[in-house]
């Protein structure tokens, strides 16, 4: 037998088992990190995706937490994981566009070791401040900016976050200088907002969401290009500050090398999950927009965003160890 035939046998008999792999998937649980702690936005979203693939498949879901430095923990167990199928990511556009720029060191490379499933979901941020905070709108915080350089406090769910590039992006946008806070998520950093701590957070609808409707906080902006459904009187900043567009977009990535009839049959099935009525409505209750589309809508996405968010960093000057 040649060389040359030999390796045309290996080749196709690893695409017969590729095959009969994805006929049979999944043949037992699937596990999807989500690399932030529970309750929030990302968690939310794969939870209830999750519920609904294993309805479908018959298969559990298991929903792992595993949150740490920026994100990047998780998506770097995923990386190196099994590339057969059964382990998942629910990425972020913070760890995977602006953490490309603002660490100068990541266990795993984005493009080699990671490869994309679906675009899941947008759960935009908006840009909440203390009620005591004499500014109704973005112009205003902007103009209270420059009459206060430097005075101003942001909080943020983490230095390198998506929340914290917000408020650099404003910043350099609008031409004024602020503190910036970081905290180790929602949670602390609304604990500070609440009783005027700090005055400004670029945070998620889901979590910020209530202490708006109880007056504690005012919602001066959406970050995304559109309103949110859930606050449709609070305008997006856009159209006030033309060219501002943040999406706090998630999506499903697998380690490289999965076998693509894994990957396509995954975005499938996902695909019909996003579109049912009661996750579609279950998503929009908390102020997400369902997404969906090929695993190369995902790669594209990602492909921007690392472009956008780098000329945010380098503009900024943040870099993390």
């Amino acid at each position: 037998m040649s060389n040359r035939f030999a390796q045309v046998v290996a080749i196709g008999f690893a695409l017969a088992a590729a095959g009969a792999a994805a006929q049979s998937y999944p043949a037992k649980p699937v596990r999807i990190i989500v690399p932030f702690p529970p309750v929030g936005a990302a968690d939310l979203l794969t939870r209830t995706i999750g519920q609904k693939l294993s309805e479908a498949w018959g298969q559990a879901i298991i929903v792992d937490n595993r949150p740490g430095v920026g994100g990047n923990f998780g998506v770097e167990i995923v990386a190196k994981a099994a590339p057969d199928g059964y382990t998942a990511v629910m990425a972020a556009v913070t760890t995977n566009a602006i953490g490309m720029s603002t660490y100068t060191k990541l266990g795993y490379d984005l493009e080699r070791d990671l490869a994309p499933v679906v675009l899941a979901g947008n759960v935009p941020h908006i840009l909440v401040i203390h009620p005591s905070l004499p500014a109704r709108n973005v112009r205003e915080i902007i103009a209270l900016g420059k009459a206060r350089p430097g005075q101003l406090a942001f909080a943020s769910q983490g230095q390198g976050t998506l929340s914290h590039l917000e408020q650099e992006m404003l910043k350099q946008m609008g031409g004024f200088t602020a503190l910036h806070v970081p905290y180790k998520g929602s949670a602390p950093g609304l604990a500070d907002l609440i009783p005027g701590n700090v005055q400004l957070f670029f945070d998620s609808i889901p979590s910020s969401l209530p202490h708006v409707k109880s007056g504690r906080l005012r919602a001066i902006g959406v970050a995304s290009s559109k309103r949110s459904p859930v606050l449709p009187e609070v305008p997006a900043i856009s159209e006030s500050l033309k060219g501002f567009e943040a999406d706090s977009w998630f999506g499903i990535m697998m380690p490289a090398g999965t076998p693509r009839e894994i990957i396509v049959k995954f975005n499938a099935e996902a695909q019909k999950v996003l579109a049912t009525q009661d996750v579609k409505e279950r998503l929009l209750s908390q102020g997400g927009v369902p997404a969906g589309g090929a695993p190369e809508l995902l790669a594209e996405r990602i492909k921007a965003d690392i472009a956008k968010w780098g000329k945010v960093v380098r503009a900024a000057g943040v870099k993390i160890e």
